[in-house]
């Protein structure tokens, strides 16, 4: 029994609150996962069992590989075989990392597992990347979709910067790479889940590890593998550490994978490229050459525009029958190149193209330079309300000339949303000789159609050869001079 110790409505309200916390307690899910050896049967059985057990108000969960048959009374979450036994509680491990390449389901089974563990007992969740500037670029949308669609909203309290569950369990979002001493502060972490985590550094992983060290603590890490010498690959995949359970996963393994977009782009690149399929779709590590057009130059980087920054810059590239149609929204400062949005749609019908680009913010209202081989779609645009779109000039070396101008900024900062973007950036290479292996001066016509918008995007810098960029940084520092002069 409650004793209320006075009429003061904030007390009241405040006892009501613990009532009710309570309440949501006692009538918190059960969740239940499969055995790892147990049969469909037997399992179906369990549950039977359980629900009989149980007062009809209460919510039981079964976590299960892919089940036949819904269990009467009970909510089935269904994860992809490799996925559910790496993450089943029943197999404790202080590290468990998935690997592989898109539509694999490695994000949905993480942030599914993430929620039930919450769930289930009271636990303290550091949700981590190597940057992250901003809570949108965190995992906290997926936590929330997948709360939702699980049905269990009435146990978690979603917040700006926190998830907390009924029984005390909590979410926390930080980046490491600006953020060492809040991390290194850290107390009572139980586990910690690290996105992206192919661009962890060396510098993180040694500051986080011995900082989650809660008895029993674990680290889930989710990476599309990049290079075998990446300090998350060599550490965790390459010399795994005692305790450390690793799965591959691509798109073959996930049941549900079906997006007609999705699977159109996979056999697209397939089509186009066997090495870069392997590297996208399936997970294995790129192979690094010095035929790469911009290796080196760019960086994967979650930023917001500033004030004073030039821009914004918007280029497209015309996709045919069975290639894409892209679109680039771009920003200039401090000789660095900015990309901050892409679309991107392979075979997008011409009466879908608004609709493609207006997933773009800022993009019907700005001027797009086009690729000019393609009037009848640009005079197209132009009547369904795209006025600012206008075809780019080309001419004789105008590719050469797009490569040196974006070769000349000091950095390509590419914002984690823009996925083919960064594809291109890391596959664009020039041809090599097929007996000597020598880097030639002509560069490969694909993976280029993100590539050739960004260059149709800064067609009025590079029209001049390559000055158009000194003019630009001539510019910037007279303007930076007047100010500091004022």
């Amino acid at each position: 029994m409650l004793i209320l110790p006075s009429n003061n409505a904030a007390t009241i309200r405040r006892a009501v609150e613990l009532v009710n916390s309570r309440a949501s307690a006692r009538r918190a899910p059960i969740v239940v996962w499969r055995g790892l050896n147990e049969s469909t049967a037997a399992f179906d059985a369990r549950l039977a069992r359980a629900r009989a057990q149980l007062p009809d108000h209460v919510v039981l969960i079964a976590v299960t590989p892919p089940h036949p048959e819904p269990v009467p009374g009970v909510r089935v979450v269904e994860l992809a075989v490799k996925m559910f036994t790496l993450l089943h509680p029943g197999a404790p491990s202080r590290y468990r990392v998935a690997s592989g390449g898109r539509g694999s389901a490695k994000s949905y089974s993480f942030a599914t597992a993430l929620v039930l563990r919450a769930l289930t007992r009271r636990i303290r969740i550091l949700c981590c990347r190597e940057i992250m500037r901003s809570i949108r670029e965190s995992v906290h949308r997926l936590l929330t979709d997948r709360i939702d669609a699980l049905g269990l909203t009435p146990w978690f309290e979603i917040r700006d910067r926190a998830i907390t569950a009924a029984n005390g369990s909590e979410f926390i979002f930080e980046g490491l790479w600006a953020n060492v001493s809040k991390v290194k502060s850290l107390e009572n972490v139980g586990l910690a889940y690290i996105e992206e985590s192919e661009t962890i550094s060396d510098r993180s992983l040694e500051i986080l590890i011995p900082t989650v060290r809660a008895p029993g603590s674990e680290f889930w890490l989710s990476l599309n593998p990049d290079a075998p010498d990446d300090p998350a690959y060599s550490r965790f995949i390459g010399s795994p550490p005692p305790n450390c359970r690793h799965v591959h996963v691509d798109y073959r393994d996930n049941p549900w994978f079906g997006d007609t977009e999705l699977e159109a782009e996979r056999q697209y690149l397939q089509r186009v490229d066997d090495d870069a399929y392997r590297h996208v779709w399936l997970g294995e590590c790129r192979k690094a050459s010095d035929a790469q057009v911009l290796r080196g130059k760019y960086v994967v980087e979650s930023f917001e525009p500033a004030a004073g920054w030039d821009g914004p810059y918007y280029g497209a590239d015309w996709g045919f029958s069975q290639d894409p149609t892209t679109l680039v929204k771009c920003w200039i400062s401090d000789r660095t190149l900015y990309i901050e949005h892409e679309a991107y749609a392979i075979g997008c019908e011409l009466d879908h193209l608004g609709a493609l680009f207006d997933t773009v913010p800022g993009a019907r209202a700005g001027t797009i330079r086009a690729d000019c081989a393609r009037p009848e779609t640009i005079s197209y645009m132009q009547r369904h309300g795209y006025i600012g779109v206008t075809g780019a000039d080309k001419w004789s070396g105008s590719v050469e000339d797009g490569i040196a101008h974006l070769r000349q900024y000091e950095r390509i900062a590419v914002h984690p949303r823009c996925t083919h973007t960064l594809d291109e950036m890391r596959l664009y290479s020039y041809k090599t000789d097929r007996l000597t292996g020598d880097v030639l001066a002509d560069v490969l016509d694909r993976h280029n159609h993100c590539i050739d918008a960004l260059r149709y995007a800064l067609q009025p810098l590079i029209v001049l050869k390559g000055f158009g960029i000194f003019e630009y940084y001539r510019q910037e520092a007279e303007r930076r001079a007047a100010g500091q002069g004022g």
